[in-house]
């Protein structure tokens, strides 16, 4: 790997619990992660049998870095999509991307991947208080029916799902029996707040970027951006569900 000015737009940064690599955007640049990458590679999952050698590799073609998998496990590019050997390679947006490899024995495997965007420099540590996680905002009837939706998830139960529409109905009315809940009316708020999030780049939310059967995919997505991945809707919003038992 090369030294290079911070500044250099397109430069890539990879960083795993072995080592770290720096690279500058030239065509075909190439950097190689795994069990055993090569020297030139960032060693991941030096442990685990069921990563392979070389896992997957981010290579420089047309002003983008791209993301392959080579490995027999998934790569876990975001909450909604996993890149299998074979597939198309996946572009890196400018930024922070996790990727996380599957192995053994339910592990997943972190590798931090930073793509220099034309106006930032290298990320440098920072000092000062942590700042809180972000939170997107929700009307008080949209909590609702979102917590009625996920309990599950805000109960931290195995394997969440959705509620469905029948039982977010059934609470709502007994919750607010003057105003006229329906199947209909639960829809047109969760699926406002989707589109909202979805506006927001917030990816899994609509119909193009959820493989079939869609099923209850959408509204899962949903629901793991609010509860897991910010804390949009907490244990509290559940208590006057928990108040009808």
């Amino acid at each position: 790997m090369t030294d290079f000015p911070s500044s250099e737009p397109g430069a890539l940064f990879v960083r795993g619990l072995a080592g770290t690599a720096s690279v500058l955007p030239a065509e075909y640049a190439r950097v190689a992660f795994g069990r055993a990458p090569g020297p030139d590679g960032v060693v991941v999952g030096a442990d685990d049998p069921r990563v392979s050698r070389e896992h997957g590799a981010l290579t420089h073609r047309h002003g983008h870095w791209l993301l392959t998998a080579n490995g027999h496990t998934p790569i876990e590019f975001s909450r909604t999509r996993l890149l299998h050997a074979g597939d198309e390679p996946e572009a890196l947006p400018p930024g922070y991307t996790t990727l996380l490899i599957a192995g053994s024995g339910g592990r997943k495997h972190p590798l931090e991947v930073y793509v220099n965007a034309a106006d930032h420099d290298r990320p440098l540590p920072v000092t000062g208080p942590t700042l809180p996680g972000h939170v997107w905002p929700l009307g008080d009837t949209e909590k609702l029916v979102l917590a009625i939706l996920g309990q599950q998830y805000l109960r931290r139960e195995a394997n969440a799902q959705p509620m469905s529409r029948d039982h977010v109905t059934e609470i709502m009315r007994a919750l607010h029996p003057d105003a006229e809940w329906n199947v209909r009316k639960v829809d047109r708020v969760i699926a406002g707040v989707r589109k909202r999030l979805a506006a927001a780049r917030v990816r899994g939310l609509v119909r193009e970027e959820v493989p079939e059967p869609i099923a209850n995919s959408l509204n899962h997505n949903l629901l793991v951006e609010l509860t897991e991945t910010t804390a949009s809707l907490t244990r509290q919003d559940l208590e006057p569900v928990d108040d009808l038992d």
